[in-house]
């Protein structure tokens, strides 16, 4: 028997601190298997799957991320009211944005044009606790402008080879980042925050495994003077694989702001 299927493509945003990332793993709880689970209570009997933009890591958040819904027999019959009943029934760190349907063509993985990541952090004295779900704090005094000439290092097109783990030699290793900048955060506040904090703003078309963590690891080893701009500039280049940054920055500080697509 032929069978429909009909595609939408929604958008969410979750506080990842108590979550084990966005792809689905047994026995734990991550933003794909919530979202799975909550769909397999307000659509009782559809046949579904889902397909995500972007896997984050545990302990990682986002204002802005994506997945397509495939549902096959049956369209939905009112987006809006889907919508809210949706996140009536998601858990209260998951909160739905936005649904609309799409055709065939669409393809949630190609299409996607920039993704913009924020690294939230603050230094010097522990911070309030509440602060921790979205904000690292490295207690220690580091060099915040010598880590804010480190940052535009990284902007324009390099090879990023030395800022990732776990991939294959078929990889693209030369990537193109849009943005990259450290500066003193006005876009995150709170009554609880400390007086002074900063962000990393890194922005691309896409990024390799841990890359941003361990771009913002290195950044910190510059702070601290274990590592040079000059020696920043050299792991940059193809020919120096002697300088695999192995430093990978705490998740919580790490955010994914906001995704555009084609």
């Amino acid at each position: 028997m032929f069978r429909k299927r009909f595609f939408y493509f929604i958008k969410v945003q979750y506080l990842g601190y108590r979550l084990h990332g966005w792809q689905k793993q047994p026995d734990v709880k991550t933003v794909e298997g919530l979202i799975t689970k909550t769909f397999g209570w307000i659509m009782p009997g559809a046949k579904y799957k889902i397909l995500g933009t972007s896997r984050t890591d545990a302990m990682v958040s986002a204002e802005e991320s994506a997945f397509e819904l495939f549902l096959d027999h049956e369209p939905l019959e009112d987006l809006q009211e889907f919508l809210k009943l949706l996140n009536k029934n998601l858990p209260q760190d998951i909160r739905a944005l936005s649904i609309e349907e799409v055709d065939d063509k669409f393809n949630i993985i190609q299409d996607s044009k920039t993704k913009e990541y924020a690294y939230l952090f603050s230094v010097g004295d522990k911070f309030h606790p509440f602060c921790a779900p979205f904000m690292a704090n490295f207690q220690e005094d580091l060099d915040i402008e010598k880590m804010k000439e480190a940052a535009k290092l990284y902007q324009g097109r390099h090879n990023f080879k030395n800022y990732c783990v776990r991939v294959s030699e078929k990889s693209t290793f030369e990537r193109e980042m849009l943005r990259s900048e450290l500066v003193e955060n006005t876009l995150y506040t709170a009554n609880f925050f400390p007086e002074n904090s900063y962000i990393f703003h890194i922005h691309a078309s896409g990024f390799l495994r841990h890359q941003v963590r361990l771009m913002m690891g290195t950044l910190i080893q510059v702070g601290r003077g274990e590592l040079s701009l000059d020696e920043i500039e050299e792991s940059l280049r193809p020919d120096t694989p002697h300088l695999q940054m192995d430093f990978i920055a705490p998740a919580s500080g790490l955010i994914l702001r906001k995704l555009e697509f084609d």
